[in-house]
């Protein structure tokens, strides 16, 4: 049997339910929108293109909203190249330059050398492709040996543009990957879960090409092996891939240029809200799944969800 309200608390129970309806709407305290770049790649041939609809969000095991979902189209990308690469290295850069200059106009590119730690920057971030291009150089081989490219990734994040939520940011990294300034001959270089957690802070997918150094060392397999291993997992936690051919020197990069490039004309960028990191914000584990048939995702492994108001 239902049960009817007496006239007279009518008007009492809407005004109590408008103000509680204006309560629910508004958003939870500490909560907020992160924003993370979503690769969508193809099990054969290019992908679809994906609305917001097609995607499935999870936080942690938690599904959560997609609260936005763009094609993001503007690209910040930085080439930083090992100064340690034996200087045959630049027997690529006609493939490097070709890549650069098919970025679209609204792709700002830098370029860079890693050297002591450090990124050394040649060129600014500049829509005049032709300028990045010419920044590249004939890599330094030994005279550069004292390098990490982990350190140099870290070096130059922290001057990184401030993303906002309003564009893609992409590295492309051309290294041994092995690591002169701090590393040994553990399997774990000290500073890969440092750069990792910094580049998923800042939203900024590590794509990383295997090139050999110059140095004696590169020629070790157990060397090489470890140092493969640090930049795929560079790469894959942060949304990205890692390309290399054996232990020996590829014939030629542009098949890699070429499937980065499709990648990045392939990105979205996507918007949920989260309740918070706490006080002190935390990472925490992303999945986003399709059941679209020809289309499955990049993802960085985590995201960074800032600190509760």
């Amino acid at each position: 049997m239902k049960v009817y309200p007496r006239p007279g608390t009518q008007l009492l129970l809407a005004a109590f339910a408008l103000s509680f309806t204006s309560f629910a709407s508004a958003p939870a305290r500490g909560a907020g929108a992160v924003t993370l770049t979503v690769t969508a790649v193809a099990k054969k041939g290019t992908p679809p293109a994906i609305k917001k609809d097609d995607a499935q969000v999870f936080e942690g095991k938690e599904r959560v909203q997609a609260t936005d979902w763009r094609r993001g189209e503007n690209l910040y990308l930085a080439i930083l190249i090992d100064d340690s690469l034996d200087s045959e290295a630049a027997s690529q850069w006609s493939d490097l330059k070709a890549f650069i200059a098919a970025q679209p106009q609204n792709a700002y590119v830098a370029v860079a050398y890693s050297r002591n730690g450090a990124a050394m920057v040649v060129q600014d971030f500049t829509q005049d492709h032709a300028l990045a291009a010419k920044a590249l150089r004939i890599p330094l081989g030994n005279a550069g040996a004292f390098s990490s490219p982990y350190l140099a990734v870290q070096d130059w994040l922290k001057r990184w543009p401030s993303s906002a939520g309003d564009h893609r940011s992409s590295i492309l990294l051309i290294s041994s990957g092995i690591d002169y300034f701090r590393g040994g001959f553990d399997p774990l270089d000290p500073d890969l879960d440092s750069t990792i957690e910094r580049a998923q802070r800042e939203n900024v997918n590590i794509w990383t090409i295997y090139y050999p150094d110059a140095g004696h060392i590169s020629r070790g397999y157990f060397r090489v092996f470890n140092a493969q291993a640090n930049l795929s997992r560079l790469s894959e936690e942060t949304g990205a891939e890692s390309y290399y051919l054996s232990y020996g020197r590829p014939v030629t990069l542009k098949p890699y240029f070429d499937e980065i490039q499709q990648h990045l004309n392939n990105q979205y960028l996507l918007s949920f809200a989260s309740g918070g990191g706490g006080k002190k914000g935390k990472f925490e584990r992303v999945r986003v799944t399709t059941e679209l048939p020809n289309a499955e995702f990049l993802t960085p492994s985590e995201v960074f969800l800032p600190p509760s108001e």
